[in-house]
This record gives C-alpha cells, sequence and structure tokens, in this order.
C-alpha cells in the first residue's frame, strides 16, 4: 500500500508540474489554427467543465496522463496557463475562461453533427445537460426523468442541482440545454417555455392548529415555530420586505438553504416551514403535509419554469427531451397553483 500511494504521489507531482511549468514557445496564430483542429481542445474542454482531470479522462475513456499531454501541449502552443490549482482542485485562469467560453461554441455543431447522424443509424444515443432548482428537482424531475429513460434508454442525463440564478447563467453560458427554475419576468438570453406561478404559503403536518385554515398569514404564523429559506434560496426575496415589517427576521428563526430540510421540519412537526409548495409536492399528495397559502396583501406569486437559450437550436437529443418536459409540466396540477 505505501509503495502504490508513493506511485500516486510522483504521478500527482508530475502532474501538477506539468500543467505549472512556464511556456515560453507560444505558436503564431496560423499554426495555432491546426492545433485547434486537435485532440487538445476537446480534452481541454473536458477538463474545463469537470475542473478535473481524472474525471475528464473517465468521460472521455482516456488515460489521465494523455489528458494532462494534451492539456500541457495546448498551453505550450498558446504560451498561457489555462488552468492553476487551489487547494488541490483545478480553475481555470482567465486565459482559461475565455478559451473555454469560445471552445464549446466551436464544439457544438460537431456534437450536433454526430447527434444527427447516430439518429440516421437509428441509435439516437447522445447526451442531454440539465439544471434545476432544488425544489422542482425534488418534486417533479425524478419522474419526468424516468418517464424519459423508459422510452429513450440509450440517451443519456446530466442533471446538476443549483439556485435559480446558476441555473439561468449555466443557460445563458451554454453549460446546459434545459433549465428548471424560478424565474422574475423573463431573464436575457432565457425563452421561457412554460411558465406555472404558485402562491408563497406554509407547509405543516395535517393536525398542526393551522392546518385548518384556508390561508394564513406571517402574523398568525408567529405564535408557532416557524422555519424559513436563507437569501440563496429565490423565495426569500420574494417574502424578505414582509418579514422585515413583522420583525419576523429578527426572531430566533430557523433559516436553512435546502428544500428538503424545510419539507423534514414541517413532518416532524415542530416547525411551519414558509416556502411554495413545489418542493412538498409528493408529501402533500400522499396527504403526509399540507399548503396553506400566505394571504398578505402585495405578496406577489412565484413562477416557475422550463427554460432555453433565446434562439438557441437545440440538438436532437435535448430537442426531445424538451418535448417530453414541455407536455409533462402542461398537465400537471399544483397545489397552490394561480
Amino acid at each position: 500500500m505505501i509503495v502504490i500511494a508513493g506511485r500516486q504521489q510522483r504521478r500527482d507531482d508530475v502532474r501538477a508540474a506539468t500543467l505549472a511549468r512556464p511556456r515560453e514557445h507560444a505558436l503564431s496564430p496560423a499554426l495555432l489554427t491546426r492545433v485547434f483542429h486537435q485532440p487538445s481542445l476537446v480534452y481541454f474542454n473536458a477538463v474545463a467543465e469537470y475542473l478535473s482531470i481524472r474525471e475528464a479522462a473517465r468521460r472521455l475513456n482516456v488515460a489521465s496522463s494523455a489528458v494532462t499531454r494534451q492539456v500541457a501541449g495546448l498551453e505550450d502552443a498558446l504560451g498561457m496557463e489555462l488552468f492553476q490549482r487551489e487547494n488541490r482542485r483545478l480553475k481555470l485562469t482567465p486565459a482559461g475562461e475565455i478559451l473555454y467560453r469560445h471552445s464549446r461554441r466551436l464544439l457544438a455543431p460537431m456534437e450536433a453533427a454526430v447527434s444527427e447522424l447516430d439518429m440516421l443509424r437509428g441509435l439516437k444515443t447522445g447526451t442531454i445537460r440539465i439544471a434545476t432548482v432544488e425544489s422542482v428537482g425534488l418534486s417533479f424531475v425524478p419522474r419526468l426523468i424516468a418517464d424519459f429513460s423508459q422510452r429513450y434508454p440509450r440517451l443519456h442525463l446530466d442533471v446538476s442541482v443549483a439556485s435559480s440564478a446558476e441555473v439561468i447563467a449555466r443557460i445563458v453560458d451554454e453549460r446546459v440545454d434545459i433549465g428548471f427554475g424560478f424565474i422574475a419576468g423573463t431573464p436575457r438570453g432565457i425563452e421561457v417555455a412554460v411558465r406555472r406561478e404558485v402562491h408563497i404559503g406554509a407547509v405543516m403536518l395535517p393536525d398542526h392548529p393551522l392546518a385548518a385554515r384556508r390561508a394564513l398569514t406571517l402574523a398568525d404564523c408567529l405564535d408557532h415555530n416557524v422555519a424559513v429559506a436563507k437569501p440563496e434560496i429565490s423565495f426569500r426575496e420574494v417574502i424578505e420586505p414582509f418579514l422585515q415589517r413583522l420583525s419576523l427576521s429578527r426572531l430566533p428563526l430557523v433559516e436553512v438553504d435546502s428544500i428538503r430540510m424545510l419539507v423534514e421540519l414541517a413532518q416532524i412537526g415542530h416547525h411551519i416551514s414558509i416556502m411554495t409548495p413545489i418542493g412538498a409536492q409528493n408529501e402533500i399528495q400522499r396527504g403526509e403535509l399540507v399548503f396553506r397559502p400566505l394571504d398578505e396583501p402585495g405578496l406577489p406569486t412565484n413562477r416557475f419554469g422550463l427554460m432555453l437559450r433565446a434562439a438557441g437550436n437545440l440538438h436532437f437529443a435535448p430537442a426531445v427531451f424538451y418535448e417530453h418536459a414541455r407536455q409533462h409540466f402542461e398537465a400537471i396540477v399544483l397545489p397552490g397553483a394561480v
């Protein structure tokens, strides 16, 4: 075991030294165009996406040493470092950020061509990159994915959970094809395919003293233990002025950055969780929890939608998933929907 660990450490040291060595012989622009048509750009893209040589190698089904050599060769050709190490993790340098932004667009047409050729062969292979906020991911996306995978078992789905702002940013930057998130208006660069509105309210056990009421105010909740989302969750911004007005934000609240935690707190029964019904959808349908909308004058509804990049052309696999998701979301019935 000691020998193996020593070998691994030496390999890591060599890899780190390779990525950090100075670039003294950059190529001319004319010769660089030849480099950009080599595997180095594909390998660079994979490392930039996963920020890990090992994970990039796994995804590309090649040796880690091959990825390191290709990236190092590209850095030599450019005369710039594309990655730097921070706490044993890779991070794009400013030069790497610029190259990654443009290389994604360079490789996209080839990915589309491969997808169409596979469709022509009847294989129907491809990858769909999806980003979703946690609440939608808990309520609807698992069933959506299960149904889709049954129909298209050879299509690969890459799903990530992020904040609403990050979902939108990933769509605009073309890091994902399709997103599910909460929206205010129509963000720049985004097309909202399906838009649904839901009330913000209180989630609690069916036998909670407030469960018999059809609607509640925040003041009603003050006599009970309350759990709310932290500011990084989108609907906190919507209710923040109302919390401030009641000085609720200065009381001993439970504040969490997880929708799942809000649901669990409500299920234990010691807290009312202020949230939308999305995220507790399954528990509400099973009768384990109830949702009561907040009746606060001026409190807006919260909107979420199925989003993609404006004026973007989806490849074959994402286009198939998009149509499946659109029909799925148009058909669902939401508690607390407007």
